[in-house]
């Protein structure tokens, strides 16, 4: 009876701790409880679980030798209990957002000031004539108590204040999709921050064996029941809080809920939370990116590493999106050094900053520089001395090439001339070039250019001591220039979205996926292999831009308008990764095909390319984009004015 009122006391005053939290009634207007009051009501149950412990002990006859002890049982517990809950800063946490971690600390720091009991009455055993100061029973009793009321009262402060603190403000339905250890922390983070205003009406999971069960009073239902719960609980947001969900699957549920105009958070991975823990400003909304994504690559890092470990490697193009990428992923095999060549000073300093902060000790020089310069990159190479080039250094836009297709020469074709003269003169071991798929059958000036940059490393392979690698893919999320962040920022600015027409498609993927399979692709070529990157699926840009503007919230045709503007200079519909004449072979890795390429004489592409340079003293483009086609002979021109130059 003593029991269930001591109790019941503790949680009534707990209970009005919420209260007076919530309308701020106390002294300490609109701030939490004070420390200092918790520690006190802590200390207090202390007092009171010695008293049930000893009126259980005794049938609630105390008898008066053990009631002679009090003036020294009392004060030891409330020594132990409050040195140990001062160390362990049981009374720091906030009550109402109470966690497991809470109720862990507790019991830990009870459990602790126990055995220190068990230890005290041993040493009065030996030293009190036999006498055991506190019987142990009382110490079992009161550690169960004390423990029990401490942790009870706390999560009934914490329920209480749940149901009742926020009923005047309308709250969020929020439906969390994963009913693993990341979904407890999802919720977990969702109750403990003050200013979030939503409410878990339930759990979703693939796996049929968490279905019927429940994490903290909230049910768990399988992944069929989705639409069903978000139509009959009003559910306003879906935190898929799953580590690692392949992609596909991402889509399906994300499908699902933007039917329903129900938006979609994704909980961010584990080596992103802050100190160990889930904040909830970290949960984002799911970007398109994610839903683009494939499958992990699995590379073989062992043979990356033995090729990259305590090498000298350059890159050029270094602060460009596909360039500083390689930078990154290169550093992690530990290279001796690592040359980042760009002539974009800002970029270039921030990716060395970047990398600068993650390592101990400097590992990148940065050049700014000109791979047009053969002065300057003769330099690079004879001061540094690199054993393998990364060359990601290129013009890629494809209407401002078609506008300036002297430049395109310059930069793509006679760049990469230099630079891949350069690696062969310097005995460099692996020379590896970042191609795209539009130097396929090309349409435009740019593709064309990269085409010729293909051929001529690919003819020089066979003559020299260095191994050429060219690597071959598409459009990649998020690089500089690519059609999403366009889309974003046309979003943002309320429309309308542009789209060169409803037909047009792209295939398209992650820069670090692209960058990964660089590196693999570098270390399993011979010399003189144009390697082909599996882009996946083609996606329509118009389906692409129709997804964005749901995940952004807004409605197509009342919020924000598609615009069709036309395919631009040099512009196709379809991308392709081989020529028509060509096929491919498979390699040990299925994301990685070689293609089977037609060979050309190095001499005669020398020449040829020799004169296509020297047009560009000229600036005659109709005589430029003439030697190209007689270069590239699948060169031809679409939505441009060199169309002419195909007919007859």
């Amino acid at each position: 009876m003593y029991g269930f009122i001591l109790i019941n006391s503790h949680s009534i005053s707990f209970a009005l701790i919420a209260i007076f939290e919530k309308n701020h009634l106390m002294i300490f207007r609109g701030k939490n409880t004070p420390r200092w009051i918790i520690f006190f009501i802590d200390l207090l149950i202390t007092v009171f679980s010695v008293i049930i412990a000893y009126l259980v002990r005794f049938n609630f006859d105390i008898p008066q030798v053990e009631i002679d002890t009090f003036y020294i049982v009392i004060p030891a517990f409330l020594l132990v209990r409050s040195a140990s809950f001062i160390i362990a800063k049981t009374y720091a946490g906030i009550i109402r957002y109470t966690s497991s971690k809470d109720s862990e600390r507790i019991f830990i720091t009870l459990t602790a000031g126990s055995l220190i009991f068990v230890l005290m009455n041993l040493f009065t055993y030996f030293t009190w004539e036999g006498r055991f100061i506190i019987p142990f029973s009382i110490i079992i009793i009161e550690y169960l108590v004390t423990t029990f009321t401490m942790v009870s009262s706390r999560i009934f402060v914490k329920v209480l204040y749940s149901e009742f603190a926020d009923s005047t403000t309308e709250k969020s339905n929020v439906i969390i999709f994963g009913a693993g250890e990341s979904g407890v922390i999802a919720k977990n983070s969702l109750d403990r921050d003050a200013g979030v205003k939503y409410k878990v009406v339930a759990f979703v999971d693939d796996d049929k064996k968490h279905s019927g069960k429940k994490i903290d009073q909230v049910a768990i239902f399988h992944s069929n029941k989705l639409i069903e719960l978000i139509k009959n609980n009003e559910v306003d947001h879906v935190i898929i809080s799953i580590q690692n969900l392949p992609s596909k699957r991402l889509n399906e549920i994300t499908e699902e809920c933007l039917e329903y105009n129900v938006k979609v958070l994704t909980v961010p991975p584990v080596s992103k939370w802050i100190n160990g823990e889930l904040s909830f400003k970290q949960i984002k909304n799911v970007r398109i990116e994610d839903l683009l994504g494939r499958t992990q690559i699995k590379l073989d890092e062992k043979l990356t590493s033995k090729q990259l470990a305590n090498k000298v490697v350059l890159i050029t193009g270094a602060a460009g999106s596909i360039g500083s990428e390689i930078v990154r992923q290169v550093v992690k095999y530990n290279p001796k050094q690592v040359i980042l060549v760009d002539q974009a000073e800002s970029p270039l300093y921030e990716i060395e900053f970047e990398i600068n902060q993650k390592r101990t000790g400097k590992i990148c020089e940065v050049v700014v520089g000109d791979i047009r310069s053969k002065e300057r990159m003769s330099n690079v190479f004879t001061s540094f001395k690199p054993d393998i080039v990364y060359h990601a250094a290129a013009y890629k836009h494809v209407p401002l090439m078609e506008n300036n297709p002297s430049e395109a020469i310059l930069t793509n074709v006679f760049g990469t001339k230099i630079i891949a003269d350069l690696a062969v003169e310097n005995n460099v071991d692996r020379f590896v070039m970042v191609s795209t798929d539009k130097a396929v059958n090309p349409t435009n000036v740019m593709g064309t250019s990269k085409r010729i940059a293909e051929i001529y490393i690919q003819s020089l392979n066979g003559n020299v001591t260095t191994d050429f690698v060219t690597t071959r893919f598409g459009n990649v999320l998020g690089s500089n220039g690519s059609v999403i962040p366009l889309f974003k920022k046309q979003i943002e600015k309320g429309g309308p979205i542009t789209v060169t027409d409803p037909e047009i498609t792209r295939f398209f993927m992650t820069i670090p996926e692209a960058c990964q399979l660089v590196l693999e692709a570098g270390t399993i070529g011979n010399g003189g292999e144009i390697y082909v990157f599996d882009m996946g699926k083609s996606v329509k840009i118009v389906d692409l831009a129709k997804k964005m503007i749901k995940l952004s919230g807004l409605e197509l045709g009342r919020d924000i308008q598609i615009v069709f503007s036309g395919l631009r200079p040099g512009e196709k519909l379809y991308e392709e990764l081989l020529n028509n004449k060509e096929n491919t072979l498979p390699t040990k890795n299925d994301q990685i095909m070689v293609a089977q390429v037609k060979t050309y004489d190095f001499k005669e592409v020398s020449e040829k390319i020799e004169n296509l340079i020297g047009l560009f003293a000229t600036q005659d483009n109709m005589a430029i984009v003439t030697l190209m086609k007689d270069l590239v002979p699948e060169f031809k021109s679409k939505n441009s004015v060199y169309e002419k130059l195909d007919k007859g």
